[in-house]
């Protein structure tokens, strides 16, 4: 029986630094564009960041990294 995604366990391990830090500017609604002019990054290398964190972490949607980011403590309401 598979574990719901983001509670505890990861797939394929930890997350990098720049993999959390990517995952955590997601969670928060910035679009792969921002982030990428944020973190000094391409596009491209944004987008493979966010795809290996998911496929790490069990994940298949942004919604479902909004709710990893949730359960982490990672967003505060405002």
């Amino acid at each position: 029986m598979r574990q719901a995604p983001g509670k505890g366990a990861s797939p394929g391990g930890e997350l990098s630094d720049r993999e959390e830090t990517v995952v955590r500017l997601t969670a928060a609604g910035h679009c792969n564009k921002e982030i990428a002019t944020q973190l000094a990054l391409s596009v491209k290398a944004v987008e493979t960041y966010k795809s290996r964190s998911l496929e790490k972490l069990g994940l298949r949607s942004r919604a479902d990294l909004v709710r990893y980011a949730l359960q982490r403590g990672w967003l505060q309401g405002g």
